[in-house]
């Protein structure tokens, strides 16, 4: 019934002087790509995304919720007005968008137009009206209409300049409407002008 183990069978081995078991201490080991702090054993994975989460704060009642809103508005509005100050794409209206819309932007800030001077103008025209006497008016009447032909003829002559430049530089982009653009960008004062000028005057576009 027993049979006798053979001498030369290898002799099992016992428990104390077994290998480590594979399964044994798994959740230990380091993971690849991950380096323990020296003197600091390896952290589990649910302590990993524990330490790494933040869980929201919800406010305490509704008065505070309405304050955490409005400042959050707020905070958006400042960095889209800031971000519209200095011209980026992404905060600009769509009548400012556009490699074209730059290039119109960049030409009439350019130069000095008589243009941005339409609301100086102004103001002494209606000074001009206010005063009593048929001289002072037919004189008022002769400014505004002399300014308005100015302002279209120069109108006219920049904006063909960008048409010019767009086809050379961005063809195939449409320049509708880019006239009116550069004229309504050219009686603007300088100071503003929104987006704010990139160019100062007397660079070559």
């Amino acid at each position: 019934m027993f049979r006798r183990r053979s001498s030369d069978a290898p002799a099992a081995p016992d428990e104390d002087q077994a290998g480590p078991d594979p399964a044994a201490g798994y959740e230990d080991r380091p993971r690849p790509g991950l380096t323990p702090p020296k003197g600091a054993p390896t952290p589990k994975r649910s302590e990993a995304q524990a330490n790494r989460r933040q869980p929201y704060q919800a406010p305490a009642d509704r008065k505070s919720a309405g304050q955490q809103s409005r400042q959050r508005d707020r905070a958006q509005r400042v960095r889209r007005s800031e971000a519209l100050q200095r011209g980026e794409e992404w905060a600009l209206p769509p009548k400012d968008r556009g490699p074209v819309r730059g290039l119109a932007r960049d030409v009439v800030d350019s130069r000095r137009g008589i243009g941005e001077y339409y609301m100086a103008m102004v103001v002494v025209l209606i000074v001009l009206l206010i005063v009593p006497g048929k001289t002072t008016k037919l004189v008022a009447d002769v400014v505004v209409v002399g300014l308005l032909l100015i302002i279209i003829v120069e109108g006219y002559f920049v904006g063909t300049k960008v048409k010019k430049l767009a086809a050379e530089r961005y063809p195939g982009q449409s320049t509708r409407g880019i006239m009116m653009y550069t004229l309504m960008r050219g009686i603007s004062m300088r100071r503003m002008r929104i987006p704010k000028p990139r160019v100062s005057r007397g660079d070559k576009i």
